[in-house]
């Protein structure tokens, strides 16, 4: 038991410490060491909210003073007592104190809630002042109920419409108070949503993170699904983390507020309900840990099905070549059965659960009837007493009893801070050891120069090719060949800085944000946008008007392309319908008017006819540009000036065009 409960505080401990991590840095930069100081400012902005109640209560209740002093005091003249008491002793000067205090805190730390940080801070501010305001009428309502019920009961016509007209009021004066609470808890999650969403953006893109969280071997990441985990996971942590926060909040401030008017009730019936409420609320805790993995697992399970049949969408026409319906819809289905499995025993411990939660909430509507039915019965309590208690008790049932009721939430909530914080700390880790064969250490140089410089595939110890040299000045031209598998590609990827070489060293014109190097694969990167974003991927459109667009168009034979899609803003799933030889020449297109001084080709007129290529190849080198190619055609030879052949066990050889001979069999 005493290993369970220590299981059970860890845990607790550490979703509260991927929480803060999660919440904290929209509110305050984080650091490990300030965590005090963001439980400060949130106790401090409470002292500004309750200063700010009292103030506007008071300026209210003195402006309705002035305008009808009869009917505040007819109506209102509780409210007007209970100020007098609050200001007449030191209650109203320490609510003031603290008011100031609470200031000072925020303006201590101005500097800190730059780049609109102040904002979530206004917006929870007032989300919380209409909670303490709705509290504050609910609490007065119980005293109202009383009394129309005793005025009822005593067949008193003018107490009971008199109090009928005040719980109007306080209906009237509580419904835009709720409007407005749901308004403002609604905005601050959206704002909340874009900033973490574009925080996880910017991880995900810097220092090409998005490339070593997804390698080629799934088996090599823990990190699934990210864009699941930016998108919906990011949505559901920052909506439920408000809703759970407001929640319990509404609840310490219900019971804060109604805990006192049970006591001078009933001692018996709050210290009855405040034990039963701690007993199942710890019966469903223990009951419910299972359905934390379970909400866990839906949520990948999910993802995984999702990106099923967003790969079919993607690769639709490759599977209808195939005819591989069959073959794709055993694997949907797999991956539905998941889904399936899964929910199917969500279902069940939601169910058992359920059944929990009804027998407890059921159980507790005797405990009022049980212990006050003597009083009532032997003449010690008035029917009213009885009503207000009934109303408290409730109020005070409903925040007791928020475990049970957001039991399911709970453990939604915990799964996506689980996913969203793994994906955050698997975002942070990228430069740690075992990725240390995606950092290149590349020389910035005119030429790019391979010093004796030994390739590996990341995280093996296979070496594709050993003690390379060599060196491409501008206007050179080096085509690389070899058999398949012997890592033609992979000396591509260490040139451009994507990977790092085991030894030696690298020299290149590479430098990010630059345009001196470009990489063509053979299956060319089409971005979401219109036909001229396409053309000048990846630097703005902006710098080219549509006759030089058009023109480029032109050069790489794609006229017929102009002559579909004349307007070269339209939006297209360009990688659907462009068949791969245009998706080649376009990428040329592109080549040509980013006019880097080298350019790295993958076999990138694979595709095209001998002519087309032959012609393309002719585009470049009328720029003079620095080439190297990887290809196996013989007619690329012509191309280049000399040729690097990579044998396959590491060893290679490089010589000049004129005496290449190559292998015709």
């Amino acid at each position: 038991m005493s290993n369970s409960i220590a299981r059970a505080q860890e845990n607790l401990t550490n979703q509260l410490r991927k929480l803060r991590r999660l919440s904290q840095p929209y509110f305050l930069p984080y650091s490990k060491n300030n965590g005090w100081l963001f439980l400060l400012l949130l106790v401090a902005m409470l002292f500004c909210v309750a200063g700010t109640v009292l103030f506007l209560l008071t300026g209210l209740m003195g402006l309705l003073g002035q305008v009808a002093p009869d009917l505040t005091v007819q109506f209102l003249g509780g409210v007007q007592k209970a100020l007098q008491i609050i200001w007449s002793n030191p209650a109203g000067m320490g609510i003031s104190g603290l008011f100031l205090l609470g200031l000072l805190c925020f303006f201590a730390v101005r500097n800190q809630l730059r780049q609109r940080r102040w904002l979530p801070w206004l917006l929870l501010g007032l989300i919380i002042l209409m909670l303490l305001s709705v509290n504050g009428i609910n609490a007065g309502i119980t005293f109202l109920v009383r009394d129309i019920t005793n005025a009822l009961i005593q067949k008193n016509a003018d107490d009971s419409y008199r109090n009928l007209w005040i719980l109007g009021i306080c209906f009237i004066a509580a419904l835009p108070i709720r409007s407005f609470q749901f308004y403002f808890a609604a905005k601050l999650g959206l704002l909340w949503r874009e900033w973490l969403s574009k925080s996880l953006i910017t991880d995900y893109l810097d220092e090409r993170t998005y490339y070593i969280l997804n390698p080629n071997d799934e088996s090599k990441t823990n990190v699934d699904n990210p864009d699941q985990r930016i998108t919906e996971d990011a949505r559901d942590f920052t909506a439920q983390t408000l809703d759970l926060s407001l929640n319990i909040f509404d609840s310490i401030l219900t019971f804060s507020l109604n805990i006192l008017i049970l006591l001078s009730i009933s001692k018996d019936l709050t210290i009855a309900l405040i034990l039963y409420s701690i007993v199942l609320s710890t019966l469903l805790v223990f009951a419910s840990r299972k359905l934390f993995r379970l909400n866990f697992d839906q949520l990948r399970y999910e993802a995984d099905f999702r990106y099923g049949l967003v790969h079919i969408r993607n690769n639709a026409e490759s599977i209808a070549f195939y005819s591989g319906e069959k073959q794709e819809s055993k694997e949907v289905n797999r991956r539905l059965g998941k889904v399936v499995n899964n929910f199917n025993l969500l279902i069940v411990w939601e169910a058992m659960l359920r059944v929990l939660q009804r027998s407890g909430i059921y159980g507790s509507v005797f405990i009022p009837f049980i212990i006050l039915a003597g009083p009532i019965l032997t003449g010690e309590m008035d029917y009213g007493r009885f009503q207000q208690a009934n109303l408290s008790y409730n109020l005070l049932e409903g925040s007791l009893f928020f475990i049970i009721y957001k039991i399911e939430a709970l453990a939604r909530f915990s799964a996506s801070i689980g996913r969203l914080e793994g994906f955050q700390t698997s975002m942070g880790e990228v430069r740690n050891e075992k990725n240390k064969d995606f950092f290149a250490k590349v020389k910035y140089s005119e030429s790019i120069i391979l010093n004796k410089i030994a390739v590996k595939t990341p995280g093996k110890d296979n070496i594709l090719v050993k003690d390379l040299s060599l060196s491409i000045t501008p206007g050179d031209s080096l085509l690389v060949t070899g058999p398949s598998g012997c890592g033609k590609t992979s000396l591509l990827r260490v040139i451009s800085g994507l990977w790092a070489n085991n030894s030696g060293e690298v020299s290149s014109p590479y430098n990010k944000g630059s345009n001196e190097l470009l990489f063509i694969p053979q299956k060319p990167y089409l971005t979401l946008g219109s036909l001229k974003e396409q053309l000048c991927y990846p630097i703005e459109n902006s710098r080219f008007n549509d006759e030089n667009l058009k023109s480029v168009l032109e050069e790489v034979l794609l006229p017929n392309l102009l002559d579909r899609y004349p307007n070269l803003d339209i939006k297209q799933d360009w990688s659907r319908i462009l068949s791969l030889g245009e998706q080649q020449r376009l990428s040329f297109a592109r080549l040509l008017l980013n006019s880097p001084r080298y350019v790295v080709l993958d076999e990138a007129t694979s595709a095209l006819d001998i002519k087309t290529e032959k012609h393309l190849y002719k585009l470049l080198k009328d720029r003079d540009l620095a080439i190297i190619s990887v290809g196996h055609r013989p007619t690329l030879i012509e191309f280049h000036d000399s040729v690097l052949e990579l044998v396959g066990d590491g060893n290679w050889h490089l010589q000049p065009t004129s005496s290449y001979e190559p292998d015709r069999s």
